[in-house]
């Protein structure tokens, strides 16, 4: 019988704040019901979320708060319609 050679354990990857944080901006989009909104509730509600973020993750810097609002605007828009071209390319 062969000898079973032992694997080293890998250490389970611990997610960077900014990935929570992006993660838990991303569960809040779709918990709150911000997709397909008026753009001024939306704006109005992430400004509101970005200052509970800004709270919870204060080892972020401004310009990783910018791109999480970034990404989460784009998150929030409603998926786009094919239209007939495009589906048949």
């Amino acid at each position: 019988m062969a000898k079973h050679k032992l694997r080293p354990r890998r250490d389970a990857m611990v997610p960077s704040p900014y990935q929570e944080a992006r993660d838990e901006l991303f569960q809040q989009i779709m918990q709150c019901g911000v997709i397909g909104c008026h753009p001024e509730d939306q704006k109005e509600w992430f400004d509101a979320t970005m200052v509970y973020l800004s709270d919870r993750y204060p080892e972020l810097k401004a310009p990783e708060f910018t791109e999480l609002r970034t990404l989460g605007e784009r998150f929030a828009q409603p998926p786009k319609r094919q239209t007939q071209e495009t589906a048949a390319v």
